[in-house]
C-alpha cells in the first residue's frame, strides 16, 4: 500500500512495479520549485492510490487461461511465454488456424501483464476485433466487456477491470493522439501483421521509436507465414517463433475455366464455381468456403448457387461490412451443409469453424492509388502466391481438405510472391497530416517497414496544400490543424470547415457523414427493379448529395414516429442497410460533436444548393469534370483525366456540363460516384490560389482607360475560363505601364485634356509636317525616343488612365510644365533655315491665296502636294502655273523632266543635274508653261531646240505633278485628281455659277493697263 505521505524518495521506492507514466512525471516534479509543484504530488499521489487499487482489483479478478490441447500453439506456449519474458518484441510466425489470435492474449495474463496496463490486441477489421473478443471471453469463462473487452468505431465494451483490449489499428493510432506513450497497456499485440496496411506500418513505425523509451513495454507481432524476417530485421533482430497451423494434409486442385482469367461474373467462372461445388459434393457433405473479390460478387454467385438447387444446403455471406447478426451465423455450423462465399476478410482476419473445403477463384479488390491521376482505384487482380496459400490454409483443420483453385498451375507460378504492403499503394495525405501533428517527423525520415515512393509522398503534400492544410513552406497551417482534429478523411474535413463558415453546416454535416460510410442503400440482384422505384424518392436530379440529404430526412422523420423494431422493418423494406444507417447516424453524431467542440454550430436557416455545394467543393476541387465535346458521356478531368459519370447516379442520364464527384473509382472503367452539377465560377472562387492564370493578348483600350488582356483560368488543367477580359494592370504592372506609355502616349491613343498632351500633339504634328514637306523621314524622332522621355518622367505604378491623371494632378503642382516638350525634343537635326519657303503652305495664284497640303506617302494618291481649291475659283487656276508646283520639288520635276527627253536630245544635256541646275538660276515660275520656258533655257546654253512634242510629263511620278483637291463651301472635298482640265470640264459650270454669287470686295482694282 502506498504511505500516507507526498515524499518524493518514499512515492518512488513504492513505484518500482507501477506504471511508468507515473515515473516519468515524478521525475519531472524533482525539477519543479514553483508552488503548484504541491498541488501536482497531490494529484499524482491520488492518482497512483487509485491505480494501484485498480491493478488489485484486476489481479483478484483474473482468470486462470487454460490452452486447448487441440490448438498447435497450445504444445508451444510455454516456450513463447519464455521468449516474451526475455525479449522486449518476439515476431510469432504461424500458419492460419494455429491459434495464435485467440491464445497469445491468454499467454500475456498467464505472464502477469495486464494488471499495471492492459494488454492491447489489435485487429485489422472491426469484424475481426468484436468475434475474438467475443471467442477469447467464452473461454475464459467471462461475460464480453468484463476480462476481455473490446473498441472499435462508435462501440466500446470496455471495462476498468477489463485486461484484454481488442480494438482496431486505427483506434490504436486515434489512442496515439491523446497517449503519446501508451501509458494504457504494457503489452501490445500486432496481429495479422502481415497484411501490411497502411495502420500496421505506421504503429510499427511509431513502436520502433518509442520502445526504446518504453522498455517496460513488451510488443508481440503475429504474422502468417509471410516474410516474418522482415519485422525481425525492422526490430533489431527480435526472435521469430514458428508455430504449425494445419493438422491434416490438403490436396489441391487446379480447375481453371475455359477461358483463363475470366471475371467473376462472367458465365465461365460462374459455372467453374458450380462444377467445383458439384466435384466436392460427390465425395461428402462438408462446409465449403468460396472466395470471391466484392459483395456484389457475392450476391451473383449467391444466385447461381440457389438457382442450382443444391440440396439441404445454406448458403450465407461474409465481408467485413455485413451486420453483426449476419456475422454471427457465420460461427453458429446448423446441420446441413454451408456455402460460405467471402471476401478475402475470411482470408486471415477470421476462422470460420467447420471448414473442410475451400474455392478459390484467385480475384481480390486491391485498392490502388494513381499519383498521376489521383485517382483510387478498386480493381479486381489476381491475388499474390502468400494470399493463395493463406485461402488454402482455411480447410484442414478438422480434417483432410481439398482447395480447388480456379485458375491454372502456371498462372499461380507466375503471380507475385507477396501483396504490396498498403502504403506503398494508396494516398499518403491523412498519414502526412497526422504525423506533423503528433509530431512525428517528416514521412521520409520516419521508420517505415517498407518506405512509401517519394511520388506518392509528394502527392499526399500536394493533396494538402490543395486543401489548405499545408503552407507552401510544408508547415501545418491553423485550418491543417483543424482538419486534423476531425476523424474523416483531410478532404471531408476540409468541406465541414468550408460548411461551418459558410453557413451550411447542418445539411454538409450529413453528407459528410455519408461519403464516410458504404452507401446505405441496396439493391438486390434478383430485386432491382422494386429497390430502383424504393430510392427513386430520395433522389435529386441536380445533386446526388442532396439525395443523401433527402434520404437523412425521411429517415430522421420515420425514426422520430417508429419503435425501433419497426424502424428496422422499415429500413428493411425500403431496402435500406440498417447497419450502415445506424452507422452513418453515429458518423453524424460524432462529426457534430467534434464540430460544436471546436467552437462551431449548425446554421438555423436551410442553406441553398450553392451554399452547400460550394462547401464540398473546397474538398473535391481534384474531382471536378468538364464535358468538352467528348465522345459519348465521357467527361474531362484533373490532370487530363477522363471518367464517366456512374450508371446509378441521378445524373446519368442529363451530363451537365460541368460536375464535382465525391470519388473517382477505376473499376472496368473510371467512374465518378456521388455526382453534383456545379457552376465553373463557384470552383474559382473556392479554388483561390490553386487555380493558374495565364493572360495574352495585352492591349491598350482607348475607352476603358487601361491595359486589358484575355486571361484564361484553369485548375489541373481543366478550363474553368477559356477567354475572359480582364485589367491587365495589377497582373504586370512592368508591362502594363510600358503598354501603356507606348499605345496611349507614344502612339497617341489617348483622351484627355491635359495641357501638356495638346502641346506634344501640335509639335509632333508639325515636324511630321515638316517631314511630309520635305519629303524624308529623318526629322522626327523614333518612337523610342518618345517612349524614353515619359518613361523617365512618369513613375512606376501608373499605368491607367486614371491613375496617370491622379499622379499628373499632384506632380504638375509642383512642376507645371513637367510633360510638356520642346521641338528639340522631337527632332534629330536641325531644318534648313529655307525649308518653309521651299515648301509654302500657300500658293499665290494672280493674288488668291490657296492653302497647299504635303504628303509624303509613295504609292497612294496624296503623295506629293496638293493644291486645295475652292468649286468658286476653280475657272480661274491657271493650270500652267501649276506646272511649277513648289520651289522645294521644281528642281526634281526639271530632272525627271530631261531625262524623259529622247536619247537623241537627252545627251546634249548630260550631266542631267547639271543642266538642271544651270536652267533652274534662269528660271522663274510664271504662267507660261514650264516646259516652253526650259526649252527657251536649254537653247540659250546649248543652241539645241527642244521640239513640244519631245517631252514626255506622262513619264514622271506622281509627287512630281501637282494634286487637286476641289472644296464646296463648307469645305468638303467633291473631287480630287491630278488632271486640272477634267476637273474643269466636270465642275467648271458650277464653278462659273458659283463665281457670280463669289463676294469679290477687296479684290477688285481699278486704274491698271497691263497684267501684274
Amino acid at each position: 500500500m502506498l504511505p500516507q505521505t507526498t515524499d518524493l524518495p518514499a512515492l518512488d521506492e513504492c513505484l518500482c512495479s507501477d506504471r511508468p507514466g507515473f515515473r516519468r512525471r515524478l521525475r519531472r516534479l524533482r525539477q519543479r520549485q514553483d508552488g503548484d509543484a504541491e498541488a501536482e504530488r497531490e494529484r499524482l499521489r491520488e492518482q497512483m492510490l487509485a491505480s494501484r487499487a485498480l491493478a488489485r482489483r484486476r489481479r483478484a479478478q483474473a482468470p486462470e487461461p487454460r490452452f486447448p490441447p487441440e490448438l498447435p500453439i497450445s504444445e508451444h506456449w510455454r516456450e513463447i511465454a519464455d521468449l516474451i519474458e526475455a525479449h522486449q518484441v518476439v515476431v510469432l510466425c504461424g500458419e492460419t488456424g494455429s491459434g495464435k489470435s485467440t491464445q497469445l492474449p491468454k499467454i500475456c495474463l498467464a505472464l502477469g501483464r495486464g494488471v499495471f496496463g492492459r494488454i492491447g490486441h489489435t485487429q485489422p477489421r472491426r469484424i475481426a476485433a468484436r468475434a475474438l473478443a467475443a471467442r477469447i471471453s467464452s473461454e475464459l469463462g467471462r461475460e464480453l466487456g468484463e476480462c476481455v473487452g473490446y473498441k472499435v468505431r462508435f462501440h466500446d465494451r470496455v471495462s476498468p477491470e477489463s485486461q484484454v483490449k481488442l480494438l482496431t489499428d486505427g483506434m490504436l493510432l486515434a489512442e496515439v493522439q491523446r497517449d503519446r506513450w501508451l501509458n494504457e497497456y504494457d503489452t501490445l499485440i500486432i496481429d495479422e501483421a502481415h497484411e501490411r496496411s497502411l495502420n500496421i506500418d505506421f504503429l510499427l513505425g511509431y513502436l520502433k521509436q518509442l520502445l526504446p523509451r518504453r522498455p517496460d513495454l513488451k510488443l508481440i507481432i503475429t504474422s502468417a507465414t509471410i516474410d516474418p524476417d522482415r519485422f525481425s530485421t525492422h526490430f533489431g533482430g527480435a526472435p521469430v517463433i514458428n508455430v504449425s497451423g494445419r493438422t491434416y494434409p490438403v490436396e489441391v486442385r487446379y480447375r481453371p475455366p475455359v477461358t483463363e482469367g475470366a471475371g467473376e461474373r462472367d458465365e465461365e467462372l460462374q459455372q467453374a464455381i458450380l462444377a467445383a461445388v458439384d466435384e466436392l459434393s460427390e465425395r461428402d457433405r462438408g462446409d465449403i468456403l468460396v472466395f470471391l473479390s466484392g459483395e456484389r460478387e457475392i450476391r451473383e454467385t449467391a444466385e447461381s448457387l440457389r438457382k442450382h438447387r443444391l440440396p439441404l444446403t445454406e448458403v450465407l455471406p461474409l465481408y467485413a461490412r455485413l451486420g453483426p447478426t449476419e456475422q454471427a451465423r457465420i460461427f453458429r455450423p446448423g446441420g446441413g451443409r454451408r456455402i460460405i462465399l467471402a471476401t478475402n476478410v475470411a482470408e486471415t482476419s477470421l476462422t470460420v469453424p467447420g471448414i473442410r473445403y475451400v474455392i478459390d477463384t484467385g480475384f481480390a479488390r486491391i485498392s490502388r492509388y494513381s499519383h498521376r491521376s489521383k485517382v483510387q482505384r478498386l480493381p479486381v487482380e489476381p491475388v499474390s502466391r502468400a494470399s493463395a496459400e493463406q485461402r488454402k490454409g482455411r480447410c484442414g483443420r478438422v480434417a483432410a481438405g481439398i482447395c480447388i483453385r480456379l485458375y491454372s498451375e502456371e498462372s499461380f507460378a507466375a503471380r507475385p510472391e507477396f501483396t504490396e504492403p498498403e502504403i506503398l499503394r494508396t494516398n499518403l495525405a491523412s498519414v502526412i497530416l497526422q504525423m506533423k501533428i503528433l509530431g512525428f517527423g517528416e514521412i521520409e525520415a520516419f521508420p517505415f517497414v517498407d518506405p512509401p515512393d517519394r511520388r506518392l509522398i509528394r502527392d499526399g503534400y500536394r493533396i494538402l496544400t490543395e486543401i489548405g492544410a499545408l503552407g507552401g513552406d510544408r508547415r501545418v497551417t491553423p485550418l491543417g490543424r483543424q482538419l486534423a482534429r476531425l476523424p474523416v478523411d483531410p478532404r471531408i474535413a476540409r468541406m465541414l470547415l468550408a460548411a461551418a463558415a459558410g453557413h451550411c453546416l447542418a445539411e454538409v454535416l450529413v453528407i459528410a457523414a455519408a461519403l464516410s460510410v458504404q452507401d446505405p442503400r441496396e439493391r438486390p440482384l434478383e430485386k432491382q427493379q422494386a429497390a430502383d422505384e424504393a430510392h427513386l424518392r430520395f433522389r435529386h436530379e441536380a445533386s446526388d448529395f442532396l439525395g443523401f440529404l433527402n434520404l437523412w430526412r425521411h429517415l430522421e422523420e420515420q425514426r422520430r414516429h417508429l419503435s425501433r423494431r419497426k424502424f428496422r422493418q422499415h429500413c428493411q423494406s425500403s431496402f435500406l442497410s440498417w447497419t450502415r444507417v445506424q452507422e452513418w447516424h453515429d458518423i453524424h453524431r460524432q462529426l457534430r460533436l467534434e464540430m460544436h467542440g471546436m467552437g462551431f454550430r449548425e446554421n438555423e436557416a436551410e442553406a441553398g444548393y450553392e451554399e452547400i455545394h460550394r462547401a464540398l467543393l473546397a474538398g473535391l476541387l481534384s474531382h471536378v469534370g468538364f464535358k468538352g465535346g467528348g465522345k459519348g458521356h465521357e467527361y474531362q478531368g484533373a490532370r487530363n483525366s477522363r471518367f464517366m459519370i456512374f450508371p446509378g447516379s441521378a445524373l446519368f442520364r442529363k451530363q451537365p456540363k460541368w460536375v464535382m464527384a465525391a470519388e473517382l473509382v477505376e473499376t472496368t472503367r473510371l467512374y465518378a460516384r456521388s455526382v453534383a452539377m456545379i457552376q465553373p465560377a463557384w470552383v474559382e472562387a473556392v479554388a483561390g490560389d490553386q487555380v493558374r492564370r495565364s493572360h495574352s493578348e495585352p492591349h491598350w483600350e482607348k475607352g476603358r482607360g487601361q491595359v486589358a488582356a484575355y486571361e484564361k483560368v484553369t485548375l489541373f488543367g481543366l478550363p474553368l475560363v477559356p477567354r475572359r477580359k480582364v485589367n491587365f494592370g495589377p497582373v504586370d504592372p512592368v508591362l502594363a505601364r510600358e503598354i501603356f506609355i507606348r499605345s496611349a502616349l507614344v502612339d497617341g491613343d489617348f483622351q484627355t485634356r491635359a495641357p501638356f498632351w495638346r502641346h506634344n500633339r501640335e509639335l509632333i504634328e508639325e515636324v511630321e509636317m515638316l517631314e511630309h514637306r520635305s519629303r524624308r523621314r529623318d526629322l522626327l524622332v523614333d518612337r523610342e525616343q518618345i517612349y524614353a522621355y515619359y518613361d523617365k518622367r512618369i513613375p512606376e505604378g501608373v499605368y491607367s488612365t486614371p491613375a496617370f491623371e491622379r499622379w499628373l494632378r499632384r506632380a504638375t503642382t509642383r512642376k507645371p510644365k513637367l510633360l510638356h516638350m520642346r521641338l528639340q525634343d522631337l527632332m534629330h537635326r536641325e531644318i534648313d533655315a529655307d525649308t518653309r519657303e521651299q515648301f509654302p503652305e500657300q500658293l499665290d495664284l494672280n493674288g488668291v491665296q490657296l492653302p497647299l497640303a504635303y504628303r509624303f506617302d509613295p504609292g497612294r494618291p496624296e503623295d506629293g502636294v496638293t493644291l486645295k481649291i475652292p468649286l468658286a475659283v476653280l475657272n480661274q487656276v491657271p493650270e500652267e502655273r501649276c506646272e511649277w508646283l513648289v520651289p522645294g520639288l521644281l528642281r526634281e520635276r526639271v530632272i525627271a523632266l530631261l531625262r524623259s527627253l529622247p536619247k537623241a536630245l537627252r545627251r546634249n544635256f548630260v550631266p542631267v543635274p547639271e543642266y538642271a541646275d544651270a536652267c533652274l538660276q534662269r528660271l522663274t515660275p510664271s504662267e507660261r508653261p514650264l516646259t516652253q520656258a526650259l526649252a527657251g533655257v536649254l537653247k540659250e546654253l546649248t543652241g539645241v531646240h527642244v521640239p513640244e512634242d519631245a517631252w514626255d510629263e506622262g513619264a514622271l511620278p506622281e509627287h512630281l505633278r501637282m494634286n487637286f483637291q476641289l472644296l464646296d463651301d463648307r469645305g468638303r472635298c467633291i473631287a480630287r485628281g491630278r488632271d486640272l482640265q477634267a476637273l474643269k470640264r466636270a465642275h467648271g459650270e458650277q464653278a462659273g455659277e458659283g463665281h457670280q454669287a463669289l463676294d469679290v470686295s477687296g479684290l477688285e482694282r481699278e486704274g491698271l493697263d497691263d497684267w501684274n
